[in-house]
């Protein structure tokens, strides 16, 4: 699994706990400028020799090319089959069996597998870990061209290993010559929480976004870093915080669920008493993942439909690139030498 972090204290020791559990064998991970907590806890699955760390002190956010470099990595030093790229607050739960079991029903002639997200909500703030908080999950994510809203639905990326692979922005896809997508296929929910406490956020501002002109700041980052600058956090944190009246009308009309499958898998692997979580070479440690009932399923297929319409878009907008590519060559090239006979011709 490749890891970019940046102050995710209060999230970023479940997220690799739970990942080594779920069959990840190690982690590459990039730490950048955290100053909260977080690089102490990456220097200790360093020290259990489960995650190998690099420290980035740039500060404009230059996400793709780093995850690129992680994920390139993992193929030529560290002998991956394949790569999760994960941020930290996402949890990659196999639809049934384990990770590795999802990637090696992949026919060899694929080489690249969609996970679909599936955003967590806030609720107020306790004391309580945010597993333990933030058990409502949304329904019906916004289509991702709508601007009014945070929680969209996307696709994440795994890939097998390959030293010329390049990861875009927000790790939503991966390219490379050696790799061919399998399409329509969603066999791994990505749990998306990224919205846990007050704190939290302003731990997350000024991430660098706004110091990079290549790179664009997602609706999320925007209004974070209007919210630091204006003083008013906690206040955006309880405009998208849902409330008990807002869950019960959820829950009646079917936008909302409540899903505990992250705080009962991370209880299993958690000592209630110290709060750590245990490496999985304890006995009996490793994560279990049952196939989902006939109604989950077709829930969560009404989700992933969206995935397959974006989907067509994209590749609908690569051939017209590759169409334009084309054309301009053949301007520079056969076109060009024809325009210049012509005009040479008396």
């Amino acid at each position: 699994m490749t890891l970019l972090a940046r102050n995710e204290v209060d999230v970023v020791d479940a997220q690799i706990a739970f990942h080594l559990h779920a069959g990840v064998d190690y982690v590459v991970a990039t730490d950048n400028r955290s100053e909260d907590g977080t690089a102490e806890i990456l220097e200790r699955y360093r020290r259990a020799g489960v995650l190998h760390l690099i420290r980035e002190d740039e500060d404009d956010m230059r996400q793709d090319q780093w995850v690129t470099r992680m994920a390139r990595l993992a193929a030529t030093d560290f002998g991956a089959d394949w790569v999760v790229n994960a941020d930290a607050d996402e949890f990659w739960w196999p639809r049934s069996g384990s990770l590795k079991d999802v990637f090696a029903a992949v026919p060899e002639r694929y080489g690249i597998v969609r996970g679909c997200w599936r955003h967590f909500l806030p609720r107020p703030v306790t004391d309580e870990p945010f597993f333990e908080r933030m058990t409502v999950r949304l329904c019906v994510p916004a289509h991702p061209g709508d601007k009014e809203t945070i929680y969209h639905a996307h696709q994440k990326v795994a890939h097998r290993a390959d030293p010329d692979v390049a990861i875009e922005p927000g790790n939503h896809d991966a390219s490379s010559p050696h790799l061919a997508p399998l399409r329509n296929w969603h066999p791994i929910e990505v749990l998306h929480f990224s919205l846990r406490s007050p704190a939290q956020l302003e731990g997350k501002a000024g991430g660098g976004w706004l110091r990079n002109a290549d790179y664009e700041p997602t609706l999320h980052q925007l209004l974070l870093d209007e919210a630091v600058r204006t003083g008013t956090v906690k206040d955006f944190f309880l405009a998208a915080a849902v409330d008990d009246d807002r869950l019960a009308r959820g829950l009646a009309d079917g936008t909302l669920a409540i899903d505990t499958r992250l705080r009962d898998a991370l209880h299993a692997i958690r000592d209630l008493e110290t709060g750590e979580f245990a490496l999985p070479d304890v006995e009996g440690a490793r994560l279990r993942f049952p196939r989902p009932g006939v109604l989950e399923d077709a829930a969560y297929a009404g989700e992933a439909a969206v995935l397959d319409q974006i989907d067509g878009i994209v590749r609908a907008e690569r051939r017209v690139d590759a169409f334009e590519h084309r054309l301009a060559s053949l301007e520079r090239g056969t076109l060009a030498r024809l325009r210049d006979l012509v005009r040479r011709d008396p």
